[in-house]
């Protein structure tokens, strides 16, 4: 059995389907040469059969807008002096603002390099968004390839 310790502070996030672990890590930015992190893949759960856990020890400014596009049933724990502060369960997002990519190639977006990447919730249960500029709907249900913007995209 694998032990893995407790962190005195920073989050947990929990409940992450399984093999999805190292993407929250990717779409997060989180920087593991600086930041101790701690990934638990496939691991037992009572609710789901298999999750994943990260635990990032002394984290400090995580967007987690992004967490509500990967996986709306992850759970994140800020820690404080070991103990669980505060647990919150991740909604999915009514607008994202430079999180999806618009694949429409004749989309503002995909023609101005600075113009922002707005999209706006249609529908909660299959986690459809439609583009400000075009009208172009991207489902985030199921593969989650191409529709992520990844950071070096925002500043081209």
């Amino acid at each position: 059995m694998v032990v893995i310790d407790s962190i005195g502070k920073g989050i947990v996030i929990d409940h992450i389907t399984a093999g999805m672990g190292m993407k929250v890590i990717e779409y997060l930015d989180i920087d593991t040469t600086k930041d101790t992190v701690a990934v638990i893949m496939n691991a037992v759960s009572n609710k789901y059969g298999r999750k994943d856990v990260v635990k990032i020890e002394n984290a400090a400014d995580v967007d987690l807008t992004a967490l509500g596009l990967i996986d709306p049933k992850v759970t994140v724990n800020y820690i404080e002096d070991h103990i669980i502060r505060e647990k919150i369960h991740i909604t999915v997002p009514e607008k994202v603002v430079n999180i999806i990519k618009c694949n429409n190639p004749r989309c503002v977006t995909s023609i101005e390099p600075g113009a922002p990447q707005i999209f706006h919730l249609i529908d909660r249960e299959n986690r459809e968004y439609r583009c400000e500029y075009c009208d172009d709907i991207i489902s985030m249900k199921g593969g989650y390839g191409n529709e992520f913007i990844h950071k070096q995209w925002v500043n081209r």
